[in-house]
């Protein structure tokens, strides 16, 4: 059984070398968008003026049978590199990867229009959206005096982790995926390993409340303060932010102060995953068992309805000053990469992560399981049967209920259908 690993590092290219991978990002850009309005353009072109386009189940049929497939769009890049010299000079598996990104935007947009969620149509891409390029199968290679080369571009020196850190890429090579973040350029492998079965040394569970006050409560009743790092660094990114809006659109030095806004909040990105990788390697190591809730920090962090007035029309407050503020707080948290990199790590660990539902998890008691509504700005927890804590620690505690709870029956399961009984895991 084989997984796949990423592994990222920092490449350190000469001016020329910034200049032809800046080029190269740009035309693959340019393919796209080009792919995205070609698109569009048979739409309009084969749907819009069929008879029955105004039927709606006829039209999301239409739409589906005479969409551009990538196969009709990779036939014609040999006919593009006539028309635009300059692209044979890009590497053909980098185009075709451009064109697959297409499809798998396309794609992703039926499958939410045929699930009847919002489908949010693929759009073009400017400067600032679109960062990267990928050789998906050859064009690149990794030289043993820590270079990467890169057909058409050149060699580029690539900078290694060393020591304690040291993560050289292990297995066999797959893609390579050159990204630009701001000014810095950085290089993704994606390698091919052979999954081996890892047994953890304990049989410790750990229930994991995630929250603002504290980043995370665990059952036993410890805590992992909260860092937020994007409010420590508000007052630096406001006055970076005041000063780009003071320069002039299209300007060089509007382009440098974005640069200077796009390097802190890197900071702050590279801060935040930096800290939830160190926090989740500390509790795959510790514990067997992680259960987390099934959050959706998307939906949490909407914005508030509008409210108006039905007799006057005016709109009424709504809190939205004050959602704005939590909705701030809550992407700061990242509690939905948090909780992949503990899923990531927790396979290499041979612990497993398992998700319950949030429901009540606050509100029920830990000790004998009855409800005990309470507001949000109640932060102690209090039963009639004597249970007093901690209101985020009684949450915790109910998580990892129902993870065993969940654990057992799917182990009950198991055991019925394969009519055994159950072996227990050897441990080390």
């Amino acid at each position: 059984m084989s997984n796949l690993k990423a592994y990222k590092y920092r490449l350190y290219p000469k001016k020329q070398q910034a200049e032809k991978l800046q080029w190269t990002l740009d035309r693959a850009r340019e393919l796209y968008n080009a792919a995205i309005q070609e698109r569009r353009d048979a739409y309009e072109i084969r749907i819009k003026r069929h008879p029955n386009y105004h039927d709606e189940a006829t039209r999301k049929q239409l739409t589906q049978e005479y969409a551009l497939t990538y196969t009709q769009q990779a036939i014609q890049l040999p006919a593009i590199k006539e028309v635009r010299p300059e692209y044979n000079d890009i590497h053909s598996q980098v185009l075709q990867d451009v064109l697959r990104r297409v499809d798998k935007a396309y794609k992703a947009f039926f499958r939410r229009v045929k699930a009847g969620k919002t489908p949010g149509y693929p759009r073009f891409h400017g400067y600032g959206r679109y960062e990267s390029f990928t050789f998906p199968q050859s064009g690149f290679s990794l030289t043993e005096d820590n270079r990467v080369c890169l057909s058409k571009i050149g060699t580029i020196k690539v900078k290694f982790p060393k020591g304690k850190k040291a993560n050289p890429p292990v297995g066999e090579m797959k893609t390579c995926t050159i990204k630009r973040e701001t000014h810095h350029w950085y290089v993704i492998f994606t390698c091919e390993l052979e999954q081996e079965i890892v047994y953890h040394p304990s049989e410790e569970s750990a229930g994991i409340d995630l929250g603002l006050l504290h980043f995370a409560t665990l059952s036993d009743g410890s805590t992992i303060e909260n860092p937020r790092y994007l409010r420590q660094a508000e007052h630096k990114l406001k006055k970076l932010q005041e000063a780009l809006s003071r320069k002039k659109r299209g300007s060089k030095r509007r382009r440098k102060a974005a640069q200077r806004v796009g390097k802190t909040h890197r900071h702050i990105r590279n801060q935040r995953k930096d800290f939830h990788h160190k926090e989740a390697r500390k509790l795959v190591t510790q514990y067997q068992t992680i259960v987390f809730e099934k959050l959706a920090p998307s939906n949490m962090s909407k914005r508030p309805k509008l409210k108006q007035d039905e007799t006057t029309g005016q709109y009424l407050p709504n809190g939205g000053s004050r959602k704005a503020g939590l909705n701030k707080s809550i992407l700061d948290a990242g509690w939905g990469q948090f909780q992949q990199i503990c899923e990531s790590k927790a396979e290499c660990a041979g612990s497993r992560v398992l998700f319950v539902s949030p429901k009540y998890t606050s509100q029920m008691c830990s000790g004998c399981g009855a409800i005990v509504q309470k507001e949000l700005e109640e932060r102690w927890h209090a039963c009639s049967c004597g249970c007093s804590l901690d209101r985020d620690h009684n949450a915790a505690k109910n998580i990892l209920q129902l993870g065993l709870q969940a654990l057992k029956t799917a182990s009950r399961a198991r055991t019925e259908r394969s009519g055994d009984a159950p072996l227990r895991s050897p441990r080390l």
